[in-house]
C-alpha cells in the first residue's frame, strides 16, 4: 500500500501534531476494514486521535482509497471546527477520486516532484 497526502493535508497535519505513522494506522485501520464512513466512489472518512485523548474529539482525514494499492489523504479538519462535509463536498472528493485512481505512475510521480503530493513513510 503507497500512502499519499497532499501539500493542503500535509501543512494540515503538520499544524495539528499529526505524524506520519498516525496517517499510516489510519489507512491501515482501513485495509482491515476498520472504515468510520464509507461515501462511496473510493471517499473515505476516517478519525485520528489527539495526543492524550480518544478519536472521538480528535482529527477527521478524508481518504481518497483504493483498496491494496494506493491512499491519498486529501482533506482533514477537527471535530471541534467541523462535524462533517457536506453533499457538495461529498461530490467533488469523489469526482477528485477518479481523476487520482486513472492517475499512471509516471503521471503520480511528475506530481511528487511538484511537490502537489508527498509519500507517507509508514514503519510497520
Amino acid at each position: 500500500m503507497r500512502i499519499f497526502k497532499t501539500r493542503w493535508f500535509a501543512k494540515f497535519a503538520k499544524e495539528e501534531g499529526i505524524s506520519d505513522e498516525k496517517l499510516c494506522k489510519a489507512v491501515r485501520d482501513a485495509d482491515a476494514g476498520l472504515i468510520d464512513a464509507d461515501y462511496g466512489g473510493g471517499v473515505l472518512k476516517q478519525r485520528i486521535a489527539r495526543p492524550n485523548e480518544g478519536k472521538s474529539a480528535g482529527h477527521r482525514a478524508i481518504i481518497l482509497y483504493c483498496r491494496a494499492d494506493k491512499a491519498f489523504l486529501v482533506y482533514g479538519f477537527t471535530k471541534n471546527a467541523q462535524d462533517n462535509i457536506n453533499k457538495a463536498d461529498e461530490r467533488e472528493f469523489k469526482q477528485l477520486a477518479k481523476i487520482t485512481f486513472a492517475l499512471t505512475d509516471e503521471e503520480l510521480q511528475k506530481l511528487i516532484k511538484t511537490g502537489a503530493y508527498t509519500a507517507v513513510t509508514c514503519y510497520e
